[in-house]
């Protein structure tokens, strides 16, 4: 529980970094042999701060929650 309450909150500093994932598409259009035309496009998958937010709550929480049980037993 503590390595996956670890991994949650490093995801939700990286959501609220960034924002977002983006990358870069290139296609080709036209390949004549020395001519080549490609187009560049940038797409990307935008992340809310609320996400971000809840992801680093619920890894503090499974942080926590993670070391009470071994202490407890």
């Amino acid at each position: 529980m503590k390595a996956l309450g670890i991994v949650l909150i490093v995801l939700g500093i990286v959501a609220l970094a960034y924002g977002g994932i983006t990358w870069t598409d290139r296609d080709t259009i036209i390949d004549a042999g020395p001519l080549q035309v490609q187009s560049v496009e940038r797409e990307g998958i935008p992340l809310s701060p609320i996400l971000g937010i809840v992801s680093v709550a619920a890894g503090i929480a499974l942080v926590f929650a993670g070391g009470r049980g071994r202490a407890g037993a």
